[in-house]
């Protein structure tokens, strides 16, 4: 049986959601991080599963044959972190999350606890990195 992924682009509310953040201080860093990740991406916000808010899109496919549909980045206020997403096996990536501030990271996923922790600058060239690498990567797809 093939595998489905879960997230999917949907057409909730990116606004509806982040009003829905319990707390404050997470719900204002959400709102902060949609505007540097809109202004910096040039691409609008979009509900990505249930929980992601993703911007732009691109089509990947794997060796394996497993292929499908993702946000180039993106975000999620969740109750324990804030997860950022950024594209995996970018090697530019490492450099910069070197000088980026407080985070920790996964295979996939940068976390961090708060926008303060953070260089927002750094943030803004993972991002533009990021669309960089994956439109390089997958040069056939239309962005």
């Amino acid at each position: 049986m093939a595998y489905e992924t879960k997230t999917k682009e949907t057409d909730t509310s990116v606004i509806e959601f982040i009003e829905q953040v319990e707390n404050p201080k997470k719900r204002e860093d959400a709102y902060k991080l949609l505007d540097i990740f809109t202004e910096t991406s040039g691409f609008q916000a979009k509900m990505w599963g249930p929980s992601i808010i993703g911007f732009g899109k691109y089509h990947y496919k794997y060796a394996s044959g497993h292929e499908g549909d993702a946000p180039l980045v993106g975000f999620s206020p969740r109750k324990a972190k804030i997860s950022l997403y950024f594209a995996p096996g970018d090697t530019k990536r490492e450099e910069l999350l070197k000088v980026f501030g407080k985070h920790t990271t996964g295979k996939a996923c940068v976390y961090v606890n708060k926008v303060a922790d953070i260089d927002v600058d750094v943030l803004k060239e993972l991002i533009t990195q990021s669309i960089a690498f994956l439109k390089a990567t997958y040069p056939n797809y239309k962005y």
